[in-house]
């Protein structure tokens, strides 16, 4: 059976993710801090296992006792094939970096970055010691190439995602493992982080009138696509590009 372990489950991309995987027969274990019904329904509807893990990503010590469960739970289940999507991320703060505090931008870091790499580090070296397939992804952004005014910490965590990608991939390459780990731009979506990006100020955010539009001449993509994309990626294993940084613009 084949598993996939997804981050941010309760809404947005993740939870389209989510249910997708499952359409697809993939059993999932979902990560976040509030928990949502219609997984469990649609696992149902699918035939297929899900567990649901209450972790607040802000805390590291929260993350390592989920990796935990997750891992006792996987040792329960006949798994040959392990996915993880490291989906969950935060946009704030969005200011001028000089107005930034250190508080947010150590949250921040955590949130989109440390957490990422730390559930990639863990399933990854548990899907070798099983002698797993494994294929990891971690949403990036193409805030992750070009300076954005007023997101200079949501442009640098994703930068650091593409780099850690990258690292984490030429290591499987040189160990000659069939592992995968790749990187995935979503582009722009109707969530709630865009939500976000449209309640900032001219002065936070000089691109805001762009985000605005974006809205108002309906050219953000539902989260179903974006997530069809980057599931049909993923379960189409052996095509699989280790270590590159996929866009859905590529794709749709």
């Amino acid at each position: 059976m084949k598993f996939a372990i997804v981050t941010g489950v309760s809404r947005g991309l993740g939870l389209s993710i989510a249910k997708l995987f499952m359409e697809q027969g993939v059993h999932v274990f979902g990560i976040s801090r509030n928990k949502t019904d219609q997984l469990s329904r649609h696992a149902a509807d699918n035939n297929v296992i899900f567990k649901h893990y209450s972790c607040d990503l802000a805390d590291n010590s929260a993350i390592n006792a989920t990796i935990s469960e997750v891992i006792a739970e996987l040792n329960e289940q006949e798994v040959t094939g392990l996915y993880l999507v490291n989906n969950a991320g935060v946009i704030e703060p969005v200011d001028q970096a000089m107005n930034i505090r250190a508080d947010d931008i150590i949250n921040h870091i955590q949130i989109n970055l440390t957490s990422s790499m730390l559930l990639m580090n863990a399933f990854l070296k548990k899907a070798t010691m099983d002698d797993l397939l494994f294929i990891g992804a971690t949403v990036s952004s193409g805030a992750a190439e070009r300076p954005v005014d007023g997101w200079s910490a949501y442009c640098s965590s994703k930068a650091a995602v593409n780099m850690y990608t990258k690292t984490v991939a030429l290591e499987q390459d040189e160990r000659k493992t069939e592992n995968k780990i790749i990187a995935f731009s979503p582009g722009i979506m109707d969530t709630d982080m865009q939500k976000q990006i449209r309640s900032s100020t001219k002065e936070e955010f000089a691109e805001i009138d762009k985000f605005k539009a974006y809205k108002e001449n309906d050219l953000l993509r539902k989260t179903d696509t974006v997530a069809g994309v980057l599931v049909d990626i993923i379960t189409d294993e052996s095509s699989v590009i280790n270590g590159k940084i996929y866009n859905v613009t590529d794709y749709v």
